[in-house]
Formats: structure tokens, sequence, C-alpha cells
């Protein structure tokens, strides 16, 4: 998409609906960062996030059950690693439950003018009803890459975590992007 006219400069079947798998993390990350309320809180891990994620061989950052995770930690996590684990905890610390934050990440949807996108949860899952199209996946980037925060955090290849009894070294977190730009 053309930064300044906002138009496809080029496209092959650019409004056919997909599953945007991982990359329904950009906008859980752009949604996060525009209703954060309080960006000193933390979030407590829970088994309930981490045990059916594993089950679901979902990537996440690391965090662990009773680990005090904060906003900022869960924004890189939910990115650099494509965690799911951390994308849960933005849900849940931002909306409640992945069920309300995802009403966010639709309201977000309509907002942009995308025709051709619907969220049913937060990390990328598979539903048949977590669709989007890469014209739609454009323009969520675009807005997102206009969000200082968002911008950052997507342009991070390496980030540590903050301390934790859990993590006494943090967790060190590398951008999954940029291994595939690297070769790695």
């Amino acid at each position: 998409v053309h930064k300044e006219a906002k138009k496809a400069v080029a496209a092959r079947n650019p409004h056919t609906r997909e599953y945007p798998a991982s990359t329904t993390k950009i906008m859980t990350l752009l949604v996060a960062v525009e209703n954060m309320k309080d960006w000193n809180a933390k979030f407590t891990m829970t088994l309930d996030i981490t045990d059916p994620l594993f089950v679901a061989e979902a990537s996440v950052a690391g965090f662990l059950n009773g680990e005090q995770v904060s906003m900022t930690d869960l924004l890189y996590g939910t990115i650099l690693p494509s965690g799911a684990d951390a994308a849960m905890g933005l849900a849940i610390s931002v909306a409640g439950s992945e069920a309300e934050f995802v009403k966010l990440m639709n309201k977000k949807v309509k907002e942009l003018g995308l025709k051709n996108t619907n969220f049913t949860n937060v990390t990328g899952l598979h539903n048949e009803q977590n669709y989007s199209s890469a014209y739609d996946m454009a323009i969520i980037l675009d807005a997102a890459l206009c969000n200082e925060t968002c911008k950052k955090v997507l342009s991070t290849y390496q980030y540590t975590t903050a301390v934790t009894p859990q993590h006494p070294e943090g967790i060190p977190l590398s951008g999954t992007l940029f291994s595939y730009m690297y070769g790695t």
C-alpha cells in the first residue's frame, strides 16, 4: 500500500480472505497500545493461559505461571517471538478477557474500513471465522507503523524482558520476522 495515497501499487488477489495466523498479533499489538490504561501495571501469567497454548503447540514468549510481567514486556513478547502467552496477557490486561478484547479488535476493523477481516482471537490460532486479506493486513500494518510505540516494537530485533524470580536474567526475545530476513 502506497503510504501517501493509501493505494495498492502492486497486488495479486488482494481482497481474498485468508487465515492470518500470527499476523493477527499485529492487530493485537495496535489495539493493546491504543487501549492501554495503566502502562505501569503488571500481569500475572497463569496456567489457564499457558497450558492450552502448550497443547495447541502455539508459539510463546515463555512466561511462566505466577510470573509478574510488565505491559511493555507483553508487547514485545507478543511480537518478537510471536508469543501467544503475551498476546493473551495483553487481552486480559486491557479488556478483562480475550472475548472482550476481540470486540475491540473488530471495532478497529470497522474504524479502518476493512471489508475482508474478522477476528475471533488475539493469537491467530486457526478458526474458520478468523480471517483477513493481504490488502486489509497492509492497512493494519500501516496503522500500526503510524503509532510510535507499535513502530518501535515492530522494528525491534532483540529485546530482553525484565528480571523476575522465574527468569533471573530475563527472557531474551528475538524477532521471528528478522530471522527470515537474515536467513537464519
